[in-house]
């Protein structure tokens, strides 16, 4: 079970959830998915997949990488599946909650079991990758996690002993591993984890105000304290685009430029409830994304989109078009990305993970359950806000 898989694929259903005390009901199944990532998070806060737990009856999966990844802290591959160290994964426990309690104003769930001490995991661990590199007298800040792995692919592993490329400290963002992909970050300050991360804390504190008032202000703090990093040192002025948002940084002033397919990204901001979609410096950014000068978007006569290093140039990814259209108040990009998605998925009628943008008979994912839910999502979206452009034939 990922935590981020787990969490946006209960979200597609986000619209149809309402207070419900049976346990029979689509609340439940979110009460369920919030106690059962608690669990996790407080026993492997820096672990992104875990195994099915011991109540399901269900034998641990064997993960063959894990025999010989070197990772600290150490973890039990009978809890734990893979341990990669992704901020999103945690942002994606608070986003799940803020969600459920949204809906469902339900307060007294998150007083009765692991919530609270779940939260209070996280701000330590995230408390603690505040740090950068180096203290102040040069002297080299021992990392709280590391990750090794034996691979073919740079970006399953992490360099400098597992520890990462170096970053200044004190910027107020949060250290990430990993991005959403699984793939290892470049500059461990990433941008679009941390916009997910300050947004869903802050809200998850709204929630902590009627259970523990100093606990709520400590998060709400902490989130103001990340956004502002974020707008401070997440932003680049470029030539061609003006202000926008930089995929990764590293504090010293180098960034990388580009987006990836996978949420949290930075063309899924408004998604993210970080932004909203009108904001200059994100249509600046979403132009860049959305453009030949984004090094992961592909294009070709099948298929374009942004996709990423997890399966490599020329395959784009539906789960990009899909976020395009949830952040698009545009008619014609929306009824274009619509018929290019029914159009790509040779005739299963699924979403995949990514196609070939001179083949689509060539993807990869005969359904990513992810991305399904996604686009699912996104056509409940559409139904409310633009009705009109679901009566058009896509065939």
């Amino acid at each position: 079970m990922w935590l981020r898989d787990s969490a946006n694929q209960l979200r597609s259903y986000k619209s149809l959830l309402s207070a419900n005390e049976s346990t029979d009901s689509l609340a439940s199944l979110f009460r369920g998915a919030i106690n059962l990532q608690a669990r996790y998070l407080m026993k492997n806060p820096y672990c992104n997949a875990f195994q099915a737990p011991a109540e399901s009856g269900l034998p641990p999966g064997h993960n063959g990488y894990a025999d010989t990844d070197i990772v600290t802290p150490p973890y039990d591959t009978n809890f734990v599946f893979e341990c990669k160290y992704e901020l999103d994964s945690i942002a994606a426990f608070l986003q799940l909650s803020s969600d459920y309690y949204e809906k469902t104003q339900d307060r007294e769930f998150f007083g009765k079991f692991q919530w609270v001490d779940a939260i209070e995991t996280i701000l330590n661990v995230t408390e603690g990758l505040l740090v950068g590199t180096y203290a102040e007298d040069g002297a080299v800040n021992k990392s709280p996690y590391t990750f090794q792995r034996e691979h073919t692919s740079a970006s399953e592993t992490l360099l400098n002993t597992g520890a990462g490329s170096p970053i200044r400290g004190g910027t107020g963002l949060v250290r990430s591993a990993f991005r959403p992909s699984d793939d290892s970050t470049i500059f461990q300050l990433f941008i679009p984890a941390n916009m997910q991360f300050a947004s869903y804390l802050g809200r998850s504190a709204e929630i902590m105000e009627g259970i523990d008032a100093d606990l709520a202000r400590r998060m709400g703090g902490f989130a103001e304290s990340v956004r502002d990093g974020v707008n401070t040192h997440g932003k680049v002025d470029h030539a061609t685009f003006g202000e926008m948002y930089a995929y990764e940084v590293d504090g010293y002033g180098s960034s990388v430029l580009m987006d990836d397919a996978n949420v949290p990204s930075l063309l899924s901001a408004p998604l993210l409830d970080f932004l909203n979609a009108s904001d200059t410096a994100y249509q600046n950014t979403r132009k860049f994304v959305l453009s030949k000068w984004n090094p992961y978007y592909n294009w070709g006569p099948v298929f374009s989109g942004i996709g990423g290093p997890h399966q490599g140039p020329g395959q784009a990814w539906p789960m990009s078009i899909i976020a395009s259209l949830l952040t698009s108040n545009d008619d014609e990009e929306i009824v274009a990305g619509l018929k290019s998605l029914v159009s790509t998925t040779d005739r299963l009628g699924l979403i995949h993970e990514s196609i070939d943008t001179f083949n689509a008979s060539h993807w990869t994912r005969q359904w990513f359950s992810w991305a399904n839910g996604l686009f699912g999502e996104m056509l409940l979206g559409l139904k409310e806000r633009k009705p009109h452009l679901l009566e058009e034939s896509f065939q």
